[in-house]
């Protein structure tokens, strides 16, 4: 009985668990997923809004909200400069309809 109530309490809130917060760490032994930022939307894993609150940031759905503290963070996230040294190609767009996954074979680097 304890065990299917703890399974119901973890399923009704297993959207909440893939919110994209986000946190820039100083240092790439800090992160969860190294990032590069592409100059171009076709050379890009993950299209990226940033959103102006933590109620809008998406279930890995490329709506990010950058907190200002560490704890906060479900995705600890270092900047890279080199995009061979990256995890994670991103590209920022000036939209949230323009937000989301090119190819879902990285999806697994933000849950």
């Amino acid at each position: 009985m304890k065990n299917a109530l703890l399974l119901g309490f973890l399923i009704s809130f297993a959207p909440f668990v893939y919110s994209q917060k986000v946190f820039s760490v100083d240092y790439a032994s800090q992160a969860d997923v190294k990032v590069f930022v592409v100059d171009y939307e076709s050379q890009c894993d993950l299209k990226v809004f940033k959103v102006d609150y933590s109620s809008q940031a998406g279930n890995n759905d490329g709506a990010w909200f950058f907190v200002d503290y560490e704890s906060q963070a479900d995705k600890k996230i270092f900047f890279v400069d080199y995009e061979s040294q990256a995890d994670l190609k991103i590209f920022f767009v000036d939209y949230s309809s323009q937000a989301g996954w090119k190819s879902s074979s990285k999806k697994h680097l933000m849950y």
